[in-house]
């Protein structure tokens, strides 16, 4: 499997509905990141620094897999829409992107 990149429609995002919703669970996850390094810098005890760079984790994940949603819902669907290569190369695309996630 070749990874092609597809130029991407500008116009619009499959995100850009939710921007601000995503951005101030960012916002979050970098104010949790900050309280991290805070317990490192503190000597804090093992187990309570890695049970929160797992909520991190987790909080992280959850939107890249919102991300994901929308994008196949409005992009690759859009794509879909114009022609079947398009769709294919998307889904191609998304499917790479899947990958990504999962061993991540």
């Amino acid at each position: 499997m070749t990874e092609q990149t597809v130029e991407p429609d500008t116009s619009a995002h499959g995100y850009t509905p939710e921007k601000e919703a995503y951005l101030k669970r960012l916002r979050r996850v970098e104010g949790q990141v900050r309280g991290i390094a805070r317990m490192v810098e503190n000597d804090t005890y093992c187990i309570d620094v890695l049970t929160q760079i797992s909520a991190v984790t987790k909080a992280l994940q959850a939107v890249g897999l919102g991300l994901l949603e929308d994008h196949l819902g409005h992009c690759v669907v859009d794509a879909a829409r114009r022609s079947p290569e398009e769709g294919a190369a998307k889904v191609e695309e998304a499917s790479a992107a899947i990958a990504r996630l999962v061993r991540s």
